[in-house]
């Protein structure tokens, strides 16, 4: 693979940290540079070593026209109108997976999905620690796929964005998944289908794909994918067995786990668990390391995150739910004993609640809103109430609370109104727990 771009003219798109790595890898390729950031101001601008060209503030036709290959960021759409001129033109547009991809050597495990990849691609890599494999992480979770290959790694574990996907062509997971797919990016994709079929390229040349089998659209129909395998509740390879009130996560007739051993909570954690079995056992992970991985995994920061538990009352930071599709998926099929607080607000960004409705109107669960639109929340439930803040709601939920009740923050809402980010609102949400 050595100077396989010697001499090259490539012009990338993008700085930040993505763009930086690209930039190291190429150099080292003794590639021809340039770098084109449309912001006046990128991020990484004071790290790029100043021999080489940059133009911000746009894009320079000119530049990607004298292009032998043009590396764009996953944030700038192809369909851009410079970018097709130069397709045209005969210039090879990719993306940074796409240069991974055709520098690696060893098996990769490749994930995407509207929600949940983050938990199951750091979930997998957890797993494959625990079984004593040297594994690399990285892709769309912050972690730039090309800088993983400074290290000597056996395994890779990729999250990859739709957007990733959009310029990657020589992937052949060993194992892949689509773990679901819900309307997202609507102002990138001309509908859900265009967007779909996007995530759907992980699965080209996999060994095995492994299939949501409550999701249809995830379902794959490509001829390359040597092996299907299939996770959901019911009639699927791995599946949630329901016996004397207790659930397991099983493979087949196989037990692996009892659900309540794990830290993570939740249905669509335990399918998230499940599509990472599925994922760890398709590249012969074996099941002692996969069931400790299981077992000590405490889930990311705020996403459906145990911070505290005391008196038989657990608190759940979620705060990462930030829309209402993110809240719907932390309550359906969430199983308290005892009863719900949830808590419920911030800026919905014009979004609709009224789906909300059902799932929480019910007699085992209590509504705490708050913020810009705690107004509106508050209506959806007859055992509502309202605060200004989320500290005062919290004050209020602790003279209610008795064993086996559970405290969730997961606010349908994003929370710029009263805090700078999700993460510190999250935070306080933690904070305020623990306090007597």
């Amino acid at each position: 693979m050595n100077n396989l771009y010697q001499n090259k003219k490539i012009t990338i798109i993008g700085l930040g940290k993505t763009g930086l790595s690209c930039v190291r890898y190429l150099q080292n390729q003794q590639a021809d540079i340039r770098v084109i950031d449309t912001r006046k101001n990128p991020t990484g601008i004071e790290l790029l070593d100043k021999s080489i060209p940059l133009y911000t503030g746009g894009l320079n036709q000119q530049w990607l026209l004298d292009s032998d290959i043009i590396v764009i960021s996953p944030g700038l759409a192809v369909k851009t109108p410079e970018i097709q001129t130069a397709l045209q033109a005969g210039v090879e547009v990719i993306g940074d997976i796409e240069l991974f991809c055709r520098a690696v050597t060893k098996p990769i495990i490749a994930i995407t999905g509207s929600n949940g990849k983050s938990t199951v691609t750091t979930l997998v890599t957890e797993m494959a620690k625990a079984c004593g494999i040297k594994v690399g992480m990285g892709g769309n979770i912050g972690i730039p796929a090309l800088s993983l290959l400074e290290q000597d790694y056996d395994l890779y574990v990729l999250e990859l964005s739709s957007f990733q996907l959009e310029t990657t062509y020589s992937l052949k997971a060993a194992a892949a998944t689509v773990l679901n797919v819900t309307e997202d990016h609507m102002n990138r994709y001309v509908d859900l289908e265009d967007y779909r079929q996007a995530k759907l390229k992980i699965y080209k040349n996999a060994q095995v794909a492994v299939i949501n089998g409550e999701d249809p659209l995830t379902e794959e129909t490509s001829p390359s994918v040597v092996k299907k395998v299939s996770f959901a509740e019911n009639n699927a390879d791995y599946w949630l067995k329901t016996e004397n009130g207790k659930q397991y996560l099983m493979v087949k007739d196989e037990v692996i786990l009892p659900c309540n051993e794990m830290k993570l909570v939740g249905r669509h954690n335990n399918m998230n668990a499940l599509s990472a079995v599925a994922l760890a056992q398709a590249v012969d992970m074996n099941l002692s390391g996969i069931k400790t991985a299981l077992r000590e995994y405490v889930g990311l920061d705020h996403r459906f995150q145990l911070v505290h538990q005391e008196n038989g009352i657990r608190w759940i930071n979620d705060s990462k739910a930030t829309n209402v599709g993110s809240t719907i998926a932390a309550l359906t099929g969430l199983y308290v004993e005892g009863n719900l607080h949830l808590l419920l607000g911030g800026d919905g960004k014009g979004a609709d609640f009224s789906e909300l409705s059902n799932l929480i109107n019910q007699p085992n669960i209590y509504c705490y809103c708050f913020g810009q639109d705690g107004p509106a929340l508050a209506k959806l439930s007859k055992q509502s109430q309202l605060f200004d803040t989320m500290e005062q709601a919290i004050q209020n939920i602790k003279q209610h609370l008795h064993q086996n009740d559970m405290v969730l923050l997961s606010p349908a809402c994003a929370s710029l109104d009263q805090f700078t980010s999700f993460e510190k609102r999250g935070e306080e949400f933690t904070r305020l727990a623990k306090l007597n």
